[in-house]
């Protein structure tokens, strides 16, 4: 097994975090981490606002508590907002695709890179689906209708070292090699 194989078992989705604080310098890392990742034209559609204030990391912990889920964001330590940014496409693809075509698949590579460095640090995190993305925007002083977020993690110590089994689809059903 490979390293990076390795890595990718570890990697998992973390709601019990501890009390620990998250230094600064592995926040960093996992964004420098998630700057490398490719892009369509190189036009790395993305920026990472990263949250680590009590009071940036309370309102956006407050936003996700949507519909009676994501209590345990009340512990995280930080979070880190991927935004979408505009791509500037190389002209003969952008006469053919939207300039916006390729921004999802690359805006997830960048989420991956994050996280699978995150998981190297150390760190447990997770990615949130449900939040309310206008009072994100306003725990951050952003302006909601110029801002597309794209993902929100939360960051923190997880509680245990324990490795959950990955429940997945077996190889035989999901690739086929000819």
């Amino acid at each position: 097994m490979s390293d990076f194989f390795e890595l990718c078992t570890k990697r998992q989705s973390c709601r019990k975090f501890s009390d620990k604080p998250v230094e600064h310098e592995k926040l960093l890392s996992c964004v420098g981490a998630a700057r490398l990742a490719p892009s369509a034209c190189n036009s790395q559609p993305w920026r990472f606002i990263v949250a680590e204030s009590p009071d940036a990391v309370s309102g956006i912990a407050k936003a996700g508590c949507q519909m009676g889920l994501n209590s345990f964001l009340e512990n995280a330590k930080a979070f880190i907002v991927v935004t979408e940014e505009h791509a500037v496409l190389l002209p003969v693809i952008r006469s053919m695709l939207d300039s916006q075509y390729f921004a999802a698949g690359d805006l997830g590579i960048a989420v991956a890179y994050l996280c699978l460095e995150a998981t190297a640090q150390g760190l447990g995190h997770c990615q949130i689906g449900v939040f309310d993305r206008e009072k994100v925007c306003g725990a951050l002083n952003l302006d909601p209708k110029a801002t597309r977020i794209n993902a929100l993690i939360a960051i923190g110590y997880p509680v245990s070292d324990e490795i959950r089994p990955k429940k997945r689809k077996p190889l035989e059903e999901i690739a086929q090699f000819v």
